[in-house]
């Protein structure tokens, strides 16, 4: 019987667990603590401060299916998606890994007995490769597997030496092809032919270490760190043409067919485009959901563009397909079908996903119409004037300010025979500020590899002595000794400063030394186990070696310790009240105040809020105390444990529990007991972005004073308004009535006088090159009533072109009107081009009535005269 990906999934998480790896999670698709990543592209991403020895784990074997996303940089394989039998954005990879445990001989024996013992591969399909002075890896193939020599192939540094980066860690790699048979007519050369001689296993051999020169020192402890994508295996295990044929894709493919009333043909019949459009679909769906399960939401920058760009790249062949209704969130529904089972988190976000999905197609909809009128004008323009190219500044501007993606504009003028312009060389450039913070990372690694993890202090204590272990400059250069004045991050053995992490700010305090004192304005951990003091040193001299006392700022420890239980309350309180769909997504605590965002579709209405702060209130008034408990991750998630968004978790964890009904996976400082809290209110919320909202409170005395600010400012509304404070919003709304009633009299009364001016103005009409021609100055400055004067003024002059400029203190508005049977000799749009910046504004508009206006009334008179000799010319 043909095994599930599901099976194939469970099968080689078991096989390793038996062979005594620790079974991990799959970490989150936003990698935690690497500012280097945008997305978790490999399975070792969870484990690179492992590898590097930055981090220390309880185990030394481990094994994931790890959710992997790759669209950016040198792993992109965005654009042939759909035309290849294997290249997708999102995919799990499934990976054993040995931390200077194991090395080569267990990786390949347990890769040989799990390919061709556990899932019965023919072991002549099978052809392992070595880096081509691998002698060591060869020979071990050859023992192990019985390979004949002539199976094994060599191949240069491009496809079998893998490095963490230009340094660090690396080694030589052996991979895996499978002969998938002669079906697709290429050459019969594994060399040569990727589609028959499929890759679907990599072993990595970390064995030396890289240094600036390129220098290779063998590494004293090697690691292992393998890499096979679940969706290839799955290929070939169920005898599928491709990936898009076998049970993760199909469903997928098919869904999107039906939707558009066609058919998903699969095999190897040929690839038409409808095909290739309802596979990229389906892989775009997949992306999507588990990017929205993993709190991305679309948006304009960084993650949430790219997320953007994945969905609407999808809906783009949706409408190819001839999709005229929103489908895409059905697809993405699919998804969860199909994959929910083993990724629970996307069974819970389902809602969120779909509502996601259905506002971005619809908004996308709205923006393929203006966009593509516009892109068509201009495709005729560059057309009809003879150039190869949409230019660079019209991509941008299609962009920047219609929302309109670039490599869509590139797509249509392709298909237009067009290129498409640079639209970067148009963008304003921010400033370069990845040197320094590269610098700092890499002065903390080198620190951590020196002394290892900092001993932290700041759940027991907000004092303690410790001694001084490096002091760095401000761009990460190590001083032996710093004086008065300089800017400093002071590493110590032990330290009670909270390092910035999950939302919550660095502490802040001093650091005294025998001969000086250190003002620490932050706290960072640029490493999960390293901590660095950020301030100035403001007297005396800080020397490496000094004993010192670290003392941290009490009270704002205390404010930020209030505000960081509140946000767990509160978090439980928006999921209970909302919906299970809400998933924090981005926090920051500090001590003046919380503020969170949160998937969640719609506005919070002001009845919620009050409903959500009465539940936190009452939570607060029940007085329990916290309780912080560490355990294993997967303890964490049986006790229903929530994770906070880009955390990064190892193997063990703390729970927060500041209540029965509010449970988080955190390492943050809390309250003793949720009364410590004292009041909670909210100060605000609104959208933070598509799709995500974010709500600002604050707790304490913090919360006492605003209610009390409140309470005054009503105080005063109500003795203003003279009645008494329960009265207000019933006056407020009685006087809203009274005084529209009377701006409705006054527009009246002022229309009225304009119809009854009309008859002098008319007066002033002048024969021009043989039209009638009027511009005059009114009192009228409403751009619609002045429209409306102009056109009672025009029916009443006959054939002819009126300018009337409406002045009001330092505001003009300018209106112009071409009677039909002139405007092919004068253009109410080109006069207005003409006089509106003599004004000191711009308009434009049609033939027959252009608008504009300005803040110059001292040009007017000019504007005026300018009207007059533009009708004559």
């Amino acid at each position: 019987m043909t095994r599930t990906a599901g099976e194939l999934r469970r099968l080689f998480l078991d096989f390793f667990s038996e062979q005594g790896h620790t079974t991990l999670p799959s970490a989150p698709l936003i990698p935690g603590n690497d500012p280097t990543l945008l997305f978790t592209n490999a399975g070792m991403v969870q484990f690179k401060d492992v590898f590097t020895g930055a981090e220390k784990r309880p185990y030394t074997r481990a094994a994931t299916s790890q959710k992997c996303l790759r669209v950016s940089g040198k792993h992109n394989d965005l654009e042939n998606v759909g035309r290849t039998k294997r290249h997708h954005t999102f995919f799990e990879m499934l990976g054993n890994f040995s931390f200077g445990d194991y090395f080569k001989e267990e990786a390949i024996a347990f890769a040989w007995e799990l390919l061709t013992r556990r899932l019965d591969l023919p072991a002549e399909r099978l052809w392992p490769t070595v880096f081509r002075e691998d002698d060591e890896a060869e020979a071990l193939w050859r023992k192990i597997s019985g390979v004949p020599a002539e199976r094994i192939l060599r191949f240069d540094e491009k496809d079998n030496f893998w490095s963490m980066g230009d340094t660090g860690p690396c080694g030589p790699c052996s991979e895996i092809l499978f002969d998938r048979g002669p079906g697709d007519g290429g050459p019969e050369d594994p060399r040569r032919n990727d589609e028959r001689y499929m890759e679907i296993w990599n072993l990595v051999f970390m064995q030396f270490e890289r240094d600036a020169g390129g220098k290779l020192t063998p590494l004293p402890r090697p690691s292992i760190d393998t890499g096979m994508g679940l969706e290839r295996l799955a290929t070939v295990v169920q005898a599928a043409d491709s990936n898009w044929d076998n049970d993760l894709f199909r469903p997928l493919c098919e869904r999107a067919a039906e939707l558009a009333g066609k058919k998903y043909v699969p095999g190897p019949e040929g690839d038409s485009e409808d095909r290739v459009s309802m596979r990229v679909i389906a892989d775009h769906a997949r992306a999507t959901a588990f990017l929205v399960a993993d709190g991305v939401v679309p948006g304009n920058v960084e993650r949430n563009y790219v997320l953007r760009r994945i969905m609407r790249r999808a809906i783009r062949h949706g409408e190819r397909l001839g999709l005229g209704d929103l489908f895409f969130h059905e697809v993405c529904a699919r998804v969860v079908d199909v994959m929910g089972s083993h990724y629970l988190e996307l069974v819970e976000a389902r809602d969120h996903i779909v509502r996601i999905a259905q506002q971005e197609e619809e908004q996308f909809r709205r923006t393929l119409r203006t966009g593509l009128r516009l892109l068509e004008r201009e495709i005729a323009d560059v057309k009809s004037g003879g150039a190869k190219e949409v230019p660079g500044d019209v991509v941008f501007f299609l962009h920047d300010t219609h929302g309109f993606p670039p490599d869509l504009t590139a797509v249509i003028a392709a298909e237009h025979g067009l290129g498409a312009g640079d639209p970067d060389k148009f963008r304003p450039k921010a400033p370069d500020e990845g040197g320094a913070g590269a610098a700092l990372l890499a002065a903390a690694r080198a620190l951590h590899e020196r002394h290892g993890a900092t001993r932290t202090l700041f759940y027991e204590a907000t004092a303690a002595e410790g001694r001084v272990l490096a002091v760095l400059d401000a761009e990460g250069r190590s001083l032996p000794a710093a004086r008065a004045g300089d800017e400093v991050r002071v590493l110590t053995d032990r330290t009670p400063f909270y390092g910035e992490s999950g939302g919550q700010v660095g502490d802040k305090g001093v650091i005294v030394g025998p001969e000086g004192e250190v003002e620490v304005a932050d706290t960072q951990r640029p490493l999960p186990s390293l901590t660095l003091h950020v301030g100035r040193v403001r007297a005396g001299v800080l020397k490496v070696d000094d004993a010192v006392t670290l003392k941290v700022d009490h009270e704002r420890r205390d404010a930020i310790r209030k505000n960081h239980s509140a946000t767990h309350l509160m978090h439980w309180a928006l999921r209970s009240t909302l919906g299970r769909h809400v998933r924090q997504a981005g926090s920051v605590v500090d001590p003046t105040r919380l503020r969170f965002d949160f998937n969640h579709y719609q506005k919070v209405t002001p009845e919620e809020l009050r409903a959500i702060e009465k539940k936190v209130n009452a939570h607060v008034l029940l007085n329990a105390p916290t309780k912080a408990e560490e355990m294993s991750f997967a303890e964490a998630q049986e006790r229903g444990a929530l994770a906070f968004f880009g955390d990064k978790y190892g193997d063990r964890v703390r729970v927060v529990e500041i209540t029965p009904d509010s449970v988080e996976l955190c390492g943050g400082t809390h309250v003793g007991r949720s009364g410590d809290i004292g009041f909670f209110r909210f100060t605000g919320e609104a959208a933070s972005s598509a799709g995500v909202r974010r709500v600002e409170a604050v707790t304490g005395m913090a919360a006492v004073e605003l209610a009390q600010d409140a309470e005054r400012e009503l105080a005063t509304a109500a003795a203003v308004l003279g009645v008494r404070p329960a009265d207000v919003a019933a006056r407020a709304e009685r006087l809203l009535v009274e005084l529209k009633e009377a701006a409705r009299e006054r527009d009246a009364l002022r229309r009225a006088k304009a119809a009854a001016g009309a008859g002098d103005l008319l007066a002033g009409i002048r024969e021009v090159a043989g039209v009638k021609a009027l511009a005059a100055r009114v009192d009228v400055v409403d751009p619609a009533e002045l429209r409306d004067l102009g056109d009672k003024l025009k029916g009443k002059m006959g054939d002819g072109v009126l300018m009337l400029a409406g002045v009001a203190g330092e505001k003009v508005s300018l209106v112009v009107l071409v009677s039909a049977p002139l405007t092919g000799r004068i253009k109410a749009g080109n006069i207005m081009k003409e006089v509106a910046p003599l004004v000191g504004g711009k308009g434009g508009g049609r033939p027959d009535m252009a608008q504009g206006g300005g803040n110059d009334p001292a040009g007017v008179d000019r504007a005026i005269e300018r009207f007059y000799e533009l009708v004559a010319a």
